[in-house]
């Protein structure tokens, strides 16, 4: 008789039971960072700087008291292997060297001045050289550079419309704030989004991604401006593009007359220069955050000379005043010397060797343990950045993802792990590794795995 591989799903009270041990637990170790969480309950909107900072599963924030390199410290003293990495804005690790350097040098030299500092003619080239575009400019978040964007597309083409796909994540812009209804495919208002008073649905398509046939049909009648894309769905479990999947929808955007803009914000990881890069691609525009300056709040956007001629046309060709595009801090003096330092010191072969072998062990390690335990789980890779998913293949669209969620185990995952000193990234399982990342922090990790599969009984 044939072994029967054992449910990969715990029984839901006694998965119940685990995560009240393991927030009584974390509760017991954590007396300062439950001491400041009631501090600062008393000034801040959900206690946290930011709402996002309570979205993680223990009972109460943990507070940092500092972070270097591949690690961070909690306000009770306790040391954390951390594959969150900030979300991404921390990927070559936190506060490294060369960054850290050039910003106390510049900060002694001026914040910013409304003017471009001197190293902006280096910081230019280096764009170039880096990420394969001809002409930049930047902005002090992703999602100010994805609204940016947007407004120059409709500019140039004339275009009304914006096309997304499911799924995707482009920061706090309200053009992709929206959601695609399963039933009918219509574009319609996200029910979460608070505040929303304008017909972004009316301007903005979204398609399942990997879907051509859904491209192609969308782009068909002209009206669309841009497509708004990140190389691989990040923020929604991690969904990588079919093969051959980009090389087609390029081809599809220019038989249509539509730019093609990837965001690789959360992609950079793919390799040196990002996915486009890599993969040899060419969009039409290109945007990144978080990590592009090492950390330092900075965006940038580059794109082609032919359409860098259209955008000078555009703007000669509108009236005097304020264009929509730009903040007053963008470009500040501090950013351009952060983002200088990283397209020196950390873009380069030698970081992105450094993660990837971290990521090979990371990945390596994880396949072993599900395949000896039988478990029918998926790790899925985009370069330094890799995703646990509760379920037996790859996703191919944001549908396979919400099919397959188990919020309930990815919360008790986090965390166990984070009791145990690994930080996950919340929302879902992803795990970024960073140069910094070594064998130890891994194998810490792998550990603490298996300990929670023990618990689990699987």
């Amino acid at each position: 008789m044939r072994d029967i591989p054992p449910s990969p799903w715990p029984d839901p009270t006694a998965l119940a039971a685990l995560q009240a041990r393991e927030r009584e637990r974390f509760l017991a170790a954590h007396p300062t960072s439950r001491a400041l969480a009631e501090r600062c309950a008393a000034h801040y909107l959900y206690g946290v700087p930011l709402h996002w900072m309570r979205d993680w599963p223990n009972p109460v924030t943990l507070f940092v008291h500092a972070a270097q390199g591949a690690q961070l410290t909690c306000v009770d003293g306790h040391a954390y292997v951390d594959f969150c990495l900030g979300d991404t804005g921390a990927m070559f690790g936190h506060s490294p060297a060369p960054v850290a350097q050039a910003v106390a040098a510049q900060a002694a030299q001026g914040l910013t001045c409304m003017l471009p500092a001197e190293a902006a003619a280096r910081v230019g080239e280096r764009l170039a050289q880096r990420f394969g575009l001809s002409c930049w400019q930047l902005a002090m978040t992703a999602s100010d550079a994805n609204r940016f964007v947007l407004r120059w597309a409709r500019a140039i083409t004339g275009r009304p419309q914006v096309l997304v796909f499911d799924g995707c994540y482009h920061g706090a812009v309200d053009d992709t704030l929206v959601d695609r209804d399963p039933a009918t495919g219509a574009t319609v208002r996200r029910r979460s989004v608070l505040g929303g008073v304008h017909d972004h649905h009316a301007f903005t398509r979204v398609i399942p991604f990997n879907d051509l046939d859904a491209l192609d049909a969308a782009l068909a009648d002209g009206q669309v401006a841009a497509l708004l894309a990140e190389p691989a769905l990040t923020n929604f479990g991690l969904v990588p593009p079919a093969p051959g999947f980009w090389e087609a929808a390029q081809a599809l955007c220019r038989r249509h007359g539509t730019l093609l803009v990837l965001d690789e914000t959360h992609t950079l990881s793919s390799g040196v220069g990002g996915y486009a890069r890599t993969h040899g691609l060419s969009p039409d525009m290109w945007v990144a955050g978080k990590a592009v300056a090492g950390g330092v709040p900075c965006a940038v956007y580059g794109f082609t000379a032919e359409v860098a001629a259209r955008m000078r046309a555009a703007k000669d060709a509108a009236p005097e005043g304020h264009s929509g595009i730009g903040t007053t801090l963008t470009a500040n003096a501090l950013a351009l010397a952060a983002l200088d330092a990283a397209l020196e010191h950390l873009h380069t072969p030698a970081s992105y060797a450094a993660m990837a072998r971290a990521a090979d062990a990371l990945e390596a390690g994880l396949n072993a343990r599900l395949h000896r335990r039988q478990l029918p789980w998926t790790v899925t890779r985009l370069g330094a950045r890799m995703e646990l998913q509760f379920m037996p293949r790859t996703p191919r669209n944001a549908d396979d993802v919400r099919q397959h969620a188990q919020p309930a185990l990815e919360a008790s995952l986090h965390l166990f792990l984070l009791n145990r000193g690994v930080l996950l990234t919340p929302f879902h399982g992803m795990m970024l590794c960073s140069p910094a990342t070594g064998d130890d922090h891994v194998a810490r990790l792998l550990a603490a795995f298996d300990e929670w599969l023990d618990a689990l009984g699987r």
